[in-house]
């Protein structure tokens, strides 16, 4: 996404607009690999040296909010962030680390629990951990 489609997106997503907002999302767009907090941080520090790690936190915790990034808790040492709110699952490489994503089977996603009545379903996590091919082949 170019800086126009991501504040055009922000906005679809009732979220107010900043440089900083703009940065963080331009770098979840642009960096597919699932990135934690810390990472988008170092990564920005040098196009923006007034950003702090408070404000990368807050302003990821409102994309979730607002659903224009998902929070992914697959790995238990790190949160990490994706942009793609698309369903599909994600796959841990206990090896490498790397996080990638699977394509949920359709069957799978039209699948929904029998919930008490009451309960809203918000969304569903597919999470997948083993060794990638890379670390296979090795």
């Amino acid at each position: 996404m170019d800086n126009k489609e991501v504040y055009n997106y922000l906005l679809a997503h009732d979220i107010k607009p900043s440089v900083q907002r703009l940065a963080v999302m331009e770098y979840l767009t642009e960096h597919l690999t699932h990135p934690t907090a810390d990472e988008i941080y170092n990564a920005l520090t040098g196009k923006i040296p007034t950003l702090s790690k408070t404000t990368i936190y807050n302003t990821l915790r409102l994309f979730v909010q607002h659903g224009a990034a998902r929070m992914l808790t697959i790995d238990e040492r790190n949160v990490r962030f994706d942009s793609v709110i698309e369903p599909h699952a994600h796959f841990l490489c206990r090896s490498c680390g790397k996080l990638f994503d699977v394509p949920v089977d359709e069957r799978l996603s039209a699948h929904r629990p029998s919930l008490p009545d009451g309960f809203r379903l918000d969304e569903i996590d597919y999470y997948y951990r083993g060794t990638c091919k890379h670390c296979a082949d090795n």
